[in-house]
């Protein structure tokens, strides 16, 4: 009787390299099968159980040295394709860790034949049967199922947009309410009720709550005159000067700039770059994201630490800079300083100091005016040049009132918001909004929600209304109209409303008109009820003259962290697109409180998948994307506006961090078209007992024994929401803890052109290359449109250009307008999570952008500021003459 000779007898190292590959396949093999396990008993999909076992029978019989490990894993391969296939079709972002891991694990089974002797003899009806089981169960996986949650599909999938007629609201308990969207105005001073405060919607829309003429804004022509120091109003607009964060306060971010074309924009070069020398020490989180303002020859910007800079906005050379000294510990969110205000006193000579005036706000609560020629404080402004911010606020701890946007300049008045840091505690910083006279400082009105007809200073020893909705992004406003419009967020601590008054909930995640001359709601339109998402409103709404059938009405298109866009008449808050009310998912911790309904924008396009489901989880091998699918399972989600849940995690789709945020949109009003670019994550949050947050020892900023290492920061995991009966544990972007990869699958973000005129989507595409993204941190380098998360916004120009930076790839670019193709990039030194600008100097059309980075976006830090033009010798030969 003869044996068969080992093919390893005489040849060690292919018989230890295939114990390595045997023991490769069992580490991942058995939580592969673990976790099928423990999947299907959650109702998720078959495969994973099977495809461990694969792996491990492979293990086997490589541990044996027998070919029989080839075919079974070659079995076990050709049905994850096949499974792949029928769950994702072609899409190959959603086939990486459906595939990629398995190819590599097929190349190394492979590479273990030489060590191999055939078993065909010894095992042929084993290998048969081994085969077949292991076939049998994976083409199971096709008639069990991938455990989709169809039915939350089915309920949170958006119909075919289509007119519906006008129906009264529901009564309580109704099944299926819609709504048109209901702008009757309010008896004055008498705010509409929220929806969800009664158990049914009761009009939180638009309202005028001003009637008939005499308190409507009054016109320019009209307050002419009517004392001898009234100012002139005076308006500037973009070509040649960018005098505003959003070019004006209209906010349109375009350009009528035609020197940078599509034909020569690939020839731009970096002309000057400037540095302001504001980098963090002991890792504080930074994140500039400063669009500066240019008028005349000199640009003015801001740093993350409120220096504020006069350059010659050709050269980038230096004129002056004031350092306000802003201590470190006065940092909320983050060391941002999004941009500062633009003024010339109509009252002045110009030969005057102050003139001509920038105002900036700093992180400790100051509003500081400056002389534009000499960089010297405005000593007729507040005190020696500086307004206390904290007036009227009281005493709170630093950084948890920390303004980081601009003032907004409407009439001569500055009307100024703050950021409030997140989840600390419910009696946080008031969100009052106030008017400040540009000239003297003094202070106008006072727009407290919770002291109606209070509009002046609270009463010695009492404080504006703790806890209110703020407004940390930028408002917009029409000197015209006299209006301001204020996109506001939600009361304090987000995740939980139970102790909100009702002019709170009238008011939260709404846009804001208030009369810039008395400080009162002329309207407001409200986006979200009863939100406890935090989706409140990031970004600057833009005034446009929009096309309706009736011809043209001047509006403002407010986007959503939903990338809804709500499109309204900016004098009377009448939505000029349809809106409907749609029923909401219930439940929660709070059924009784949360609104029935949610308003949809139903003929204008809504940027993100209306759903998720388990088969979008992804990650960067099919051991990450079994994990989340196993939380995806574990967790509560029905759709849009899952409740907030206890018990267990629930999926907020999109995340706080979705749609469109401080960025904005950009419109081209010749073209009639606006570009926006977007985010598409999800969250995985869950409210904490109260009495476990106390048992980890996470306190409020407020709280003397707080310590930042233990949550309870802006970016903390676990935040306190002291004095509500929840903290809140939220998991931003949903990440995969060892990875560090995202558990949805990509595009993370997008990028999408509108035709205003129709109503059509011109193109959207995914925004952002994997070059910085990769597992573990490591940057893949990998040139491909991935989508990645991205916040900041563009610029369009009248050449057919909208520049942006945003992504997390650290790439500039420049994009054609009409087809979304990317013509231009360059590689900035920083994150460019800022929106740039662009104006004309020394004959030159330049664009400039802030590489400030963003520590959230995990993004590099810097402190750049960058100009790219084309070259001297180029310019007046292929681009145009400009404006």
């Amino acid at each position: 009787m003869t044996s068969e000779a080992s093919p390893t007898a005489h040849r060690p190292f292919v018989f230890w390299w295939t114990m390595f590959v045997a023991a490769v396949l069992v580490i991942f093999g058995l939580p592969l099968a673990a976790g099928g396990l423990w999947l299907i008993m959650l109702g998720g999909s078959w495969y994973y159980l099977p495809a461990g076992i694969g792996l491990l029978l492979t293990a086997w019989f490589l541990f044996r040295l027998e070919r029989t490990a080839v075919w079974i894993y070659i079995v076990t391969y050709l049905a994850t394709i096949v499974w792949a296939l029928w769950e994702a079709g072609l899409d190959p972002w959603a086939q990486v860790p459906r595939l990629v891991a398995p190819t590599v694990v097929l190349l190394l089974v492979l590479t273990t034949l030489p060590a191999l002797r055939s078993s065909v003899r010894r095992h042929q009806g084993g290998v048969g049967a081994t085969a077949a089981v292991v076939m049998g169960v994976l083409g199971a996986v096709g008639t069990a199922g991938h455990g989709i949650d169809s039915a939350v599909a089915q309920e949170a999938e958006e119909p075919a947009a289509q007119p519906q007629a006008p129906v009264s609201p529901p009564a309580a308990g109704a099944e299926t309410p819609v709504i048109v969207p209901d702008a009757t105005p309010a008896t004055a001073g008498e705010p509409a009720g929220p929806a969800g405060t009664t158990g049914a919607p009761d009009g939180l829309n638009s309202e005028r709550e001003a009637e008939g003429t005499e308190t409507a804004p009054v016109p320019p022509a009209e307050a002419a005159g009517t004392a001898a120091s009234e100012p002139t109003y005076v308006n500037m607009e973009t070509g040649t000067d960018w005098p505003a964060y959003g070019g004006t306060h209209h906010a349109l971010r375009y350009s009528p700039l035609t020197q940078i074309t599509k034909d020569n924009v690939g020839q731009l070069e970096k002309i000057w770059e400037f540095r302001t020398g504001d980098l963090p020490e002991n890792d504080e989180p930074f994140g500039n994201q400063n669009t500066p303002v240019k008028v005349g020859d000199r640009l003015y910007l801001c740093s993350a630490l409120n220096k504020i800079s006069a350059l010659d906005a050709a050269t980038g050379a230096e004129f002056w800079t004031y350092d306000p000294q802003t201590p470190v510990d006065a940092i909320g969110y983050n060391a941002s300083c999004r941009g500062l205000v633009y003024f010339e006193d109509p009252t002045a000579e110009r030969t005057d100091i102050c003139a001509t005036r920038v105002v900036n706000l700093t992180h400790d609560a100051r509003m500081i005016a400056l002389d534009t020629e000499t960089g010297q404080p405005c000593p007729d402004f507040g005190n020696a040049g500086i307004v206390n911010l904290m007036e009227g606020i009281g005493d709170t701890a630093p950084g948890f009132y920390a303004p980081t946007s601009p003032p907004t300049l409407v009439r001569d008045v500055l009307v100024v918001g703050s950021q409030v840091s997140d989840g600390q505690t419910r009696e946080a910083p008031s969100g009052v909004i106030r008017g400040y006279n540009a000239v003297t400082g003094e202070l106008d009105w006072a727009w407290d929600m919770g002291r109606p007809g209070e509009t002046g200073l609270p009463p010695e020893g009492e404080i504006y209304t703790p806890g209110t909705p703020n407004m940390w992004t930028i408002a917009s406003g029409d000197s015209d109209l006299g209006l301001v419009y204020m996109p506001m967020g939600n009361s304090a601590v987000d995740y939980w409303g139970g102790d909100r008054s009702e002019a709170e909930n009238t008011y939260s995640t709404a846009i804001v008109a208030l009369d810039v001359e008395t400080g009162e709601v002329a309207w407001h339109y409200q986006t979200v009820h009863y939100d406890v998402w935090d989706y409140d409103l990031g970004g600057q709404g833009t005034l446009v003259d929009f096309p309706t059938a009736e011809g043209d009405v001047p509006a403002i298109i407010m986007p959503s962290k939903q990338a809804q866009f709500f499109i309204l008449n900016r004098e009377t808050g009448e939505p000029l697109v349809e809106i409907v009310e749609r029923p909401a998912p219930q439940g929660g911790v709070e059924p009784e409180r949360l609104s029935p309904t949610q308003p949809y924008v139903t003929d204008f396009p809504n940027l993100l998948k209306p759903t998720i489901s388990e088969a979008d989880m992804w990650g960067a091998t099919p051991l990450d994307q079994l994990w989340c699918r196993i939380q995806f399972r574990q967790a509560s989600y029905d759709g849009v506006y899952t409740p907030p849940t206890v018990d267990r995690p629930w999926i907020q789709f999109p995340g706080y961090n979705g749609g469109v945020d401080w960025g904005g949109v950009a419109v081209d009003p010749e073209k009639r078209i606006m570009i926006t670019n977007y985010n598409n994550m999800p969250n995985y949050n869950q409210l904490v007992p109260r009495e476990e947050v106390e048992e980890l020892g996470v306190l409020p900023i407020t709280d003397p024994n707080y310590d930042p290492d233990v949550g309870g920061g802006s970016h903390g995991s676990l935040s306190p929401q002291a004095e509500t009966p929840y903290g809140i544990r939220v998991n931003a972007g949903w990440r995969v803890p060892l990875t560090g990869m995202l558990c949805s699958e990509p595009p993370y973000g997008g990028i999408a052109a509108i035709d205003l005129e129709t109503r059509e989507v011109l193109w959207d595409r995914p925004f952002g290359t994997a070059r910085k993204n990769g597992p573990f941190g490591i940057p893949s380098m990998l040139p491909l449109e991935i989508g990645t998360p991205n916040n900041g916004g563009g610029v369009i120009t009248a050449s057919g250009l909208f520049f942006i930076g945003a992504a997390t790839d650290d790439l500039f670019r420049a994009i054609d307008v009409e087809t979304g193709e990317r013509l231009w990039d360059v590689a900035l030194p920083a994150g460019g999570q800022a929106t740039p600008m662009t104006y004309e100097a020394g004959g030159r059309q330049i664009v400039v952008i802030n590489a400030g980075g963003h520590d959230f976006m995990e993004t590099p830090i810097g402190d750049y500021f960058i100009a790219y033009a084309l070259p001297a010798e180029g310019v007046g030969g292929e681009g145009e003459e400009q404006p």
